[in-house]
């Protein structure tokens, strides 16, 4: 685990994962979406880019530098030049295709003496090098000195 004073603005992180067609439908039972892609009867399982953000996040937690620290999504501010929008969908991703990862610290802020800001850009790429998700400045809250060191 890293704490904030450790954490540099240019930081990368890498992670592979994937979404099953099983964690795939219990995301839209869960939310609630009403879409034929995304329905159990489809013959090729899409991944909601909603699911898709929300792994990215998941991911992001259980990232060995960042795990063990109070870590809070904060918002998404979205990138100046896409009008402040967060994120970009280029390229389907279907149930069971592994999904690289790769996370950057683009931004670091003093929130308080206790807390700080991160602003992380996430992109995910398909094994064969499509892009599927470009997601930008994802704020997290971070508590600067961890509660236990682990």
């Amino acid at each position: 685990m890293k704490k904030f004073s450790e954490i540099k603005v240019g930081d990368e992180y890498f992670v592979k994962c994937k979404i099953s067609r099983e964690e795939q439908d219990k995301y839209v039972s869960f939310s609630r979406i009403k879409n034929v892609f995304l329905e159990k009867h489809s013959s090729q399982k899409i991944v909601s880019g909603r699911a898709i953000l929300a792994r990215l996040e998941g991911e992001f937690t259980r990232l060995e530098e960042m795990y063990g620290n109070i870590i809070i999504l904060y918002g998404m501010d979205g990138e100046p030049l896409w009008k402040n929008r967060h994120a970009r969908f280029l390229n389907p991703l279907y149930a069971d295709e592994k999904l690289e990862i790769k996370f950057k610290i683009s931004e670091k802020t003093e929130l308080s003496e206790e807390f700080g800001l991160l602003a992380v850009d996430f992109e995910g790429t398909k094994e064969n090098g499509d892009l599927v998700v470009v997601a930008k400045r994802n704020l997290y809250q971070i508590k600067k000195e961890p509660l236990v060191n682990q």
